[in-house]
């Protein structure tokens, strides 16, 4: 990628997470997803680094980053993160999640509150991915969780076995991530971005992320935040509507064609013209 730096900055428990970097202006982090890489956000780097300062991470064991044998828990990807803006300065962030980097901002915000962030950008993440047997009905469809605990612990097994086919198993889940039209050369991109991420350490990551439940956190969250789903994704579009309707003046946007869970891959004009669009609104606008 042309004009995109590539750095490292090292966390207190010495682990060295890799990020790229590019453009210059206010600061953009772009928080990529469970077993995602930086590299994965290429085309938003492209577009936003024209105004901003854009920092893509690899989480610990991703990408280019350490893979230690210790960490994989969303809490401590998450304060890995506020380390890295520490430590990289930035301030007045605007945090752009996918999937499980959603999660992280809502973890972040949990422990550190809004500390150096300006706004949010929310893309295809349930608050909740478990539902429960004691719920009522209709509620499991509302929030959009997917799993149940017997199907999660399933995958989490055959990551973690070394006896199973972790590779194939990964494949088979990514691959409901996609719409048809995806090109197969983009699919064999990203699955080889995601085995970057060793199996058994993606299953300990996995399980700790599906077991959280964030709808507290929502209600808390004070800046800009835009929240974004996808007509075409295996998350369905209803756990965009229920994250959007908790968190306060929060805006909605759903995408229609090849909205997939890797809309920003698939279809990168679209989503990029809903986050510009977003960031071109000023903040006594409503938001």
């Amino acid at each position: 990628m042309r004009g995109v730096r590539s750095g490292h900055a090292t966390t207190n428990d010495g682990v060295r997470l890799h990020y790229l970097e590019a453009g210059s202006g206010p600061d953009m982090l772009l928080v990529p997803g469970w077993s995602q890489s930086a590299a994965q956000w290429r085309h938003q780097i492209a577009e936003f680094a024209r105004t901003h300062h854009v920092i893509a991470v690899d989480h610990r064991g991703h990408g280019g980053s350490d893979r230690p044998d210790h960490g994989y828990r969303i809490a401590r990807l998450a304060s890995d993160i506020r380390e890295l803006v520490g430590l990289l300065g930035l301030t007045e962030v605007v945090w752009v999640a996918h999937s499980m980097g959603c999660a992280l901002a809502w973890s972040y915000w949990d422990l550190f509150g809004g500390d150096r962030l300006a706004r949010l950008v929310l893309f295809d993440e349930p608050a909740v991915l478990v539902r429960q047997p004691y719920w009522p009905d209709g509620l499991a469809e509302r929030l959009g969780a997917l799993y149940g605990l017997g199907q999660i612990a399933d995958v989490v097994a055959g990551l973690r076995d070394p006896r199973s086919d972790a590779e194939a198993l990964s494949a088979d889940f990514l691959d409901a991530m996609w719409t048809p039209a995806a090109a197969e050369a983009d699919r064999q991109w990203v699955l080889a971005q995601n085995l970057l991420l060793p199996r058994e350490y993606a299953g300990r990551l996995l399980l700790d992320n599906v077991m959280q439940d964030w709808r507290d956190v929502l209600p808390r969250i004070t800046v800009p935040t835009l929240v974004i789903g996808g007509n075409d994704s295996v998350i369905p579009s209803t756990a965009a509507q229920s994250v959007a309707s908790a968190i306060p003046g929060a805006t909605l946007r759903i995408l229609g064609e090849r909205g997939s869970h890797f809309a920003f891959w698939e279809n990168p004009d679209a989503f990029n013209r809903e986050v510009r669009s977003f960031l071109d609104t000023p903040v006594d606008a409503g938001l």
